[in-house]
């Protein structure tokens, strides 16, 4: 551990030595680029050297293997040359005897390589010889041996050098196998060439069977070695080895016996190979060496011989000299290493004062003298500019204090103006202890000091207004204009209740003024709190989520952003929202919120949120805006916030009561039905227990909305009806007035300043003025192309 230790101390001193010396990078930097050019250059040098030298030992063993070869089938051919004309002979006098001796001893005679030579007949073919008679004739030392072979202990007969050629038809050369000579006691591994003898009936006398010495054959063949180590190998037909280094596996093992306990599947492919008569070379590795084998057939004879160099022969020049040039290199190197940074660090000399001298007034010394070096390269420019530097230096720390004052009053205006914007947004939102109907919460958190995002909302005649949108643009410029936005909503929504006329309209002031062509992203909703019905108009914003008895999103149209188009008509939508459902809006702050690694929350992470606080009952607004922003944060970490983040939730919670009554009247659009009105409102209040204050309030406000629409429903000379219908439950009294006649909505005339004389006044709104004062809420729907006014009354029963 002791010595761990000391070795990272010395480590990192040299490395802290290379940080601090700039000569010493210098220099690495340049010996480094110089050693890949050389890599590259020797590499490539050294690769075509390999590939000549690979190229000239496939030549070379090639070659060598192409002269064996044909030396081996030179032998070979002699053998079965040799032979035919031994058979000739005695195919001419067949019944000599003692003539065969001569032509056994005559083949051999003739090629001193032969190892052996047998002329054998067919029993009793020579009745005065017996049973068996062969004249055989073998090298003893330096002489020949010729005798008449044949026994009882050996019938030749049933040897396979005389059946194969008689069974196969034609002459053959046999397996390898043990030759005995009796007379002698020894033995020796022979291959022989075999052939029939007929006589002129072709009828088979005998055979001619003429053996090599597979220990010469194996000795002139592994003679042959084009580099030190490499030895040559043959096989037979069935991979039985008859020429190997180990003399050992020789007739015993086949190429395939050490597959069987080690398997290779390159020596197996090489065998194969070999088997099938195939000339060609293989790398392989053999007996943990790396080699090449060169393979070629030896001509009818079915063996295949081989020639194995071990690449450590082939390329052991080769690797020599490349470790030689190797170790120059990184010698000269080093020394261009030493060289470098001894120039460099002389060069580097007056950089070394300068820095100095930098430092000094850096400490506040500005009146510090710099060098003059006199020299006119780059030193003596950076010298110059240093001392440009310095007179320029107290100037600007003047400047630096007079502009830090004015961005700490800019940061003081941005945090008053952040104040103010939102002080514009609601700051009370309603919960299920102050309304029976909605619960409502948002959050607002801008980017910068102030921000572009916006919402808002507020009641009227039993609906819920509101809207949520996103500036285009951060800072200044967004927030002025999300207040214009802000406050044309207010404006317009006063005296509309379709969410697309009000954004039709919004759209037409803003992108009147709209110089600087921004735009705002924009969803407003009107949610009639007694019935659930949401009517809402999109433009270009995030689709809100409904949370409920699942969670989805909310169909919205595609519609262009406010403030480009000024003539764009934008499309209503429709939704029926059911108790317990929340309706969840956000910005594109929620979606595209990036953690460090740039990456996004995504509408999937948005629905899973969703999803968990729906599974655990937590869809209240504030709880689910509560886990969405914790979500948020987690995902986000310690990145900077990238854009406004703004999230607003409406629960829907409004419980129906049963309908205790429930009436209706229709009558034509005449002024003399009224009486028949006011009995019907009369019959519904006593019914519901009104006392006559409170039914005297119902039957003029009731009148009033009827009249209106037997006067101006309709054009003149049109007769149509007009439908009352009377509900209650233990709560309220709802009267319904339904026609057909043109639009009209009397919720959004302006109010009546009843301070004025009759004759100050502007013709009309009094009566909803009327109505307004005598009902509890008045509200106004087009469904169907139908009129739909709601009159609403809390049911004050009569005290007994």
């Amino acid at each position: 551990m002791t010595i761990e230790n000391g070795s990272l101390t010395i480590m990192n001193k040299i490395f802290t030595y290379i940080r601090r010396k700039l000569s010493v990078r210098v220099s690495l930097w340049v010996v480094f680029f110089a050693a890949i050019i050389f890599n590259v250059a020797l590499g490539f040098l050294f690769y075509q050297s390999r590939e000549a030298v690979r190229q000239e030992a496939i030549s070379r063993a090639t070659t060598i293997l192409e002269k064996t070869s044909l030396r081996i089938e030179g032998i070979l051919n002699r053998v079965e040359v040799a032979s035919n004309m031994t058979k000739w002979l005695v195919q001419r006098h067949p019944d000599k005897a003692d003539s065969m001796f001569v032509y056994s001893r005559g083949m051999l005679l003739n090629n001193p390589d032969f190892y052996n030579c047998s002329i054998a007949f067919e029993p009793y073919y020579f009745k005065d010889k017996g049973r068996y008679f062969s004249a055989y004739t073998k090298h003893t030392g330096d002489s020949l041996r010729t005798t008449q072979g044949g026994s009882d202990y050996y019938q030749y007969f049933f040897a396979d050098w005389y059946l194969m050629s008689q069974l196969l038809g034609k002459p053959c050369w046999t397996e390898p196998y043990m030759d005995l000579d009796v007379a002698t006691n020894t033995s020796e591994m022979v291959t022989s060439y075999c052939q029939t003898i007929k006589n002129k009936q072709g009828q088979v006398i005998g055979v001619i069977n003429t053996s090599l010495s597979i220990t010469w054959l194996s000795q002139t063949i592994s003679a042959v070695k084009p580099y030190p180590n490499s030895y040559s190998i043959m096989i037979g037909r069935g991979g039985t080895y008859f020429v190997h280094p180990d003399t050992t596996k020789i007739t015993r093992q086949t190429i395939f016996t050490q597959t069987l306990e080690h398997p290779d599947t390159a020596l197996t492919a090489l065998g194969h190979a070999m088997q099938r008569g195939e000339e060609g070379i293989k790398q392989m590795n053999i007996n943990g060496e790396d080699s090449y084998v060169f393979y070629k057939p030896l001509g009818q004879t079915g063996c295949s011989m081989a020639i194995v160099c071990p690449e450590s022969d082939i390329f052991g020049g080769f690797d020599r000299l490349r470790n030689s040039v190797r170790a120059i290199v990184l010698v000269g190197l080093l020394l261009m290493l030493y060289l470098f940074i001894r120039i460099i660090t002389r060069e580097l000399r007056p950089l070394r004062r300068l820095a100095h001298e930098a430092e000094t007034i850096a400490s506040g010394q500005f009146d510090a003298v710099l060098p003059d070096f006199q020299r006119v390269d780059e030193i003596g420019q950076l010298s110059q500019s240093f001392g440009n530097m310095q007179q320029s230096l107290v100037k600007y720390i003047e400047e630096l204090k007079d502009t830090t004052a004015q961005k700490a009053s800019i940061e003081s205006d941005l945090r008053i103006a952040s104040g103010i914007q939102m002080g514009m947004l609601p700051e009370k939102f309603p919960t299920k202890d102050d309304r029976d109907d909605v619960q409502l919460y948002a959050s607002l958190t801008p980017a910068k000091e102030v921000g572009g995002d916006l919402f808002d909302f507020y009641f009227r005649d039993e609906k819920l207004f509101f809207c949520i949108g996103d500036v285009s643009g951060k800072g200044v410029p967004a927030s002025l204009f999300m207040a214009v936005t802000r406050s044309t909503f207010r404006t317009v929504s006063a005296h509309e209740s379709m969410p697309d006329r009000i954004v039709t309209l919004m759209n037409k002031t803003i992108a009147d003024m709209n110089t600087n062509h921004m735009f705002v992203t924009l969803f407003v909703g009107v949610l009639d709190l007694p019935t659930g019905r949401l009517h809402y108009c999109n433009a270009g914003h995030d689709a809100p989520l409904l949370v409920g008895a699942g969670v989805g999103e909310l169909p919205c149209d595609s519609n262009i952003p406010v403030g480009f188009m000024p003539t764009w008509k934008y499309s209503l939508q429709e939704a029926q929202i059911f108790t317990g459902t929340t309706i969840f809006l956000f910005t594109d702050g929620l979606t595209e919120a990036m953690n460090a690694d740039y990456a996004q929350f995504q509408m999937e992470r948005v629905n899973d949120v969703a999803f968990q606080a729906l599974s655990q009952q937590q869809q209240e607004p504030r709880q689910l805006i509560t886990r969405m922003t914790e979500a948020v944060h987690q995902f986000v970490g310690d990145a900077e916030q990238s854009d406004d983040l703004t999230m607003m939730a409406i629960q829907y919670i409004r419980q129906q009561s049963d309908v205790r009554m429930r009436k209706s009247l229709v009558l034509p659009c005449d002024l003399q039905e009224v009486p028949r009105l006011n009995a019907f409102v009369e019959e519904v209040c006593q019914e519901v227990g009104f006392d006559e204050t409170v039914a005297m309030q119902a039957k003029v406000a009731v009148e009033e909305a009827v009249v209106n629409v037997m006067k101006y429903a309709y054009p003149p000379g049109q007769q149509r009806d007009v439908t009352i219908e009377a509900a209650s439950n233990d709560v309220r009294l709802k009267f319904t007035i339904i026609d057909c006649g043109q639009p009209f909505d009397p919720t959004v005339q302006p109010e009546v300043d009843t301070t004025l004389t009759a004759k100050e006044r502007k013709i009309g709104g009094l009566g909803i003025h009327i109505i307004r004062q005598n009902m509890d809420s008045i509200n106004y729907e087009r469904i169907d192309n139908l009129n739909v006014l709601t009159l609403r009354k809390k049911i004050v029963k009569i005290d007994n």
